[in-house]
């Protein structure tokens, strides 16, 4: 007869911290993409400056607390964004830069879209769909043969719902603490506020 174990009590979220659960979704074969059309276009940015970059960083994953590129030192940042296999494209709304995406080539037959956004004023308006086939017409390559992401709770409540419609599949789930980065100042405090602050 089989014996379940005693279920585990919760764990606190310690002080300046923050709990977050990461789902990793995956496509292993390319999709046909419907033709999709949109006021916004896609410029290759070749090179960025870091600057220019982290403020386009800030502008589109503030809401969400992204701060994993804002807490790397300058050099380490450059050398991703600069490694001949990181693409950057931006997504301009006429000449204003409204969001961009990062795929990583890094991996043999891989690509990892590593940021995916608009900035909040995009957002709900159509243009994930073509956004997102762009990103997978240039992911998608001869020698590709899987492309991935992540997303997590701290993420719009419509980001899993949306890269499962466009064909990505769960093959991981992970629970993880982080420093929040609004008590360090790499972030304003009044970032993200549908996530609380242990301070």
């Amino acid at each position: 007869m089989a014996v379940n174990s005693p279920a585990k009590l919760p764990r606190d979220v310690p002080r300046g911290q923050i709990a977050t659960i990461i789902t990793h979704l995956e496509m292993l074969k390319k999709p046909v993409l419907n033709p999709i059309g949109s006021s916004l276009s896609l410029e290759k940015w070749m090179k960025p400056p870091v600057a220019d970059y982290l403020a386009l960083f800030r502008a589109v994953g503030e809401p969400w607390l992204w701060s994993s590129r804002l807490l790397m030192a300058e050099n380490e940042v450059e050398a991703i964004l600069h490694h001949p296999a990181t693409e950057i494209h931006i997504v301009r709304d006429g000449d204003a830069e409204v969001g961009f995406i990062e795929l990583d080539f890094r991996e043999s037959a891989q690509c990892e879209i590593g940021f995916f956004g608009l900035i909040a004023a995009m957002n709900g308006k159509g243009h994930g769909r073509w956004m997102m086939n762009r990103a997978l017409e240039k992911a998608w390559r001869d020698d590709i043969k899987r492309v991935w992401l992540h997303t997590c709770t701290q993420d719009s409540p419509r980001a899993l719902p949306f890269y499962q419609q466009c064909g990505f599949r769960i093959f991981k789930q992970e629970m993880d603490m982080m420093p929040d980065p609004r008590l360090s100042g790499h972030l304003p405090e009044t970032a993200a506020p549908h996530v609380p602050i242990l301070s």
